[in-house]
């Protein structure tokens, strides 16, 4: 059946619109899902606050709980990154990428309900402040001029001209020096700003603003601090990460991520004493940035199931079945794409062979997207509760250490449970 193409970002918003099941009611969907006044604000301040009493209150340490089951890592700075709005076809549409997920799944993973079905769980689990690392690794994930473009973007955005002239206070990308536009000219790089910003950010979603570095680098340190426990003799970490970043690219950041923090816990996996790490990315989209890091090598594996981009699904041109690595990375990329609608049977056996791609590795990452799930405003699969319980039992079933990294995952209802079913499926494989 045609479609229209309509793919949009990380949470690729609208993939295929007008026909099939990806038509209005996902436009609707992403409306209705996408305000942050779905449930009541909690602030991270609170949500911590109680975390803590109740990890002293049964006598433990916030360390050794983790070494026991698998700790959240967090860091309040994660929340400082909001974004707003994202510019859609030329649009401002309300983001979904918002502050409150990280107060949705830090309450359901820290308290003492089951999330948004009302279950008693095993109870809460562990909190662990990130602590601060520095860029080390993080740098050869990363290159120097990325890292310096993003540190730097929103304070000259702020001293510049376009909050006054157009009402625009964070960083938005309008030029894009395309080959089309170069022609095989050598150009003279851009002076001004709101040209530069197209050097490094390659779609018109993924905005700069007050605190957007902070919250970038604090997800970088979740992602480190879960290696670290896990490097300590835990099983398994959750780095309740956000921004997610599975589509930052070396040198550039889009689809509403900016560092990849998945590819950065692998190379600190490598340099915790792994010979061979293997990242499996369930989100709904494909990783294009994680995909990215590896490609021309074999000591990390990247394997993904995902939306067929085909459909009209970021990324759009990356995640196809062709896309195997090169040089020495040859074989070590495994790209599952499936249509618009799975469901959990088809979904499940594609996370089994991603299972046996990644056997033995001497550690795993797991890019946890929630965006799968049949209610999440994205919409492009249709993953049941059920269905995020047995991929955690059957990644859990290889029986290596695993660091869980947060990626999409937008609908504030479910978030909560959806994260609890994954993780709890894996610890009980």
């Amino acid at each position: 059946m045609a479609q229209t193409d309509t793919g949009h970002v990380e949470h690729g918003r609208r993939g295929a619109t007008g026909q099939g099941a990806g038509g209005e009611a996902q436009v609707a969907g992403a409306r209705a899902c996408g305000h942050v006044d779905i449930l009541p604000r909690r602030t991270a301040a609170a949500s911590v606050r109680r975390a803590r009493e109740r990890c002293q209150d049964r006598g433990v340490s916030t360390q050794e709980q983790a070494v026991e089951r698998f700790g959240v890592v967090w860091s309040p700075d994660t929340r400082l990154h909001d974004p707003r709005h994202e510019v859609w076809v030329g649009t401002p549409t309300p983001a979904v990428e918002v502050p409150e997920r990280v107060d949705v799944l830090l309450e359901a993973l820290t308290g003492d309900s089951g999330g948004d079905s009302g279950s008693a769980g095993p109870g809460p689990r562990a909190l662990v402040e990130a602590t601060s690392h520095d860029d080390r690794v993080l740098r050869r994930v990363h290159e120097p001029g990325l890292l310096l473009a993003l540190r730097d973007l929103e304070r000259r955005w702020a001293a510049g001209p376009y909050a006054a002239l157009v009402g625009q206070d964070r960083a938005v990308p309008y030029f894009f020096a395309t080959p089309a536009l170069l022609a095989g000219m050598p150009p003279t790089p851009a002076r001004a700003l709101h040209a530069q910003v197209g050097e490094r950010c390659y779609d018109t979603m993924t905005l700069v603003g007050p605190g957007t570095w902070a919250a970038v680098r604090a997800a970088v340190d979740c992602a480190l601090t879960a290696v670290d426990l896990v490097a300590a003799g835990a099983r398994g970490a959750y780095a309740l990460c956000r921004p997610p970043g599975h589509h930052a690219t070396p040198g550039g950041y889009g689809g509403s991520c900016y560092l990849n923090n998945a590819a950065v816990a692998a190379e600190a996996l490598l340099d915790a004493g792994c010979h061979t790490v293997s990242v499996i990315d369930i989100d709904a989209h494909h990783g294009n940035g994680t995909q990215a890091a590896f490609w021309r090598r074999g000591d990390v594996r990247y394997g993904s199931v995902h939306v067929d981009p085909a459909a009209g699904w970021f990324p759009h041109v990356f995640g196809h079945e062709s896309e195997v690595g090169e040089g020495s990375g040859t074989g070590a990329t495994l790209n599952r794409p499936v249509p618009e609608g799975t469901e959990d049977g088809r979904w499940l056996a594609e996370i089994v062979r991603l299972a046996a791609f990644a056997e033995g590795a001497d550690a795993l990452v797991v890019s946890l997207g929630l965006d799968a799930a049949v209610d999440d405003p994205e919409a492009p699969l249709a993953i049941t509760h059920d269905g995020y319980r047995l991929a955690g039992e059957i990644l859990g079933g290889l029986g290596i250490p695993t660091v869980v990294v947060q990626e999409g995952g937008y609908h504030l209802p479910s978030l909560g449970s959806l994260v609890r079913a994954y993780l709890e499926g894996h610890e009980g494989a």
